[in-house]
């Protein structure tokens, strides 16, 4: 089996807070809406606490919770690979990290042309509840 490029990375910075949360709120995800301010940057829920539909894409898995775009966010993003990584300062959102004051944010750099040939796929929204 090929190596795949993954989509969605997570920072080890990220990587802590992430297990701080899991041990207060059990499984969790993750979803980036698009829009502006807080709106464009990702949000973590406890698991199932957003639904997601037909118009978002799962980009794939960090650190044990999915990670879901919406689609229309997707088509300005689908050239590059994500890293979720956590700032100092409160955001304005609902995301569970808030009032720890921090925020998840994206970082993002361009595919190669040879890894654009090997990242892997979306997965459907259909199968998660």
């Amino acid at each position: 089996m090929e190596n795949l490029i993954k989509r969605v990375l997570v920072s080890d910075r990220a990587i802590k807070i992430i297990d701080q949360l899991r041990d207060h709120h059990g499984e969790l995800m993750f979803h980036q809406s698009g829009g502006c301010c807080d709106g464009s940057s990702p949000m973590c829920f406890p698991k199932g606490e957003l639904m997601t539909n037909e118009n978002d894409v799962k980009l794939g898995t960090i650190h044990g919770c999915d990670f879901f775009m919406s689609k229309d966010q997707f088509e300005y993003w689908k050239h590059t690979q994500l890293t979720v990584d956590i700032t100092t300062g409160r955001g304005s959102s609902f995301s569970l990290e808030i009032p720890m004051g921090i925020r998840f944010v994206i970082k993002s750099r361009l595919y190669t042309d040879d890894e654009r040939d090997h990242l892997e796929p979306l997965q459907s929204t259909s199968e998660e509840v």
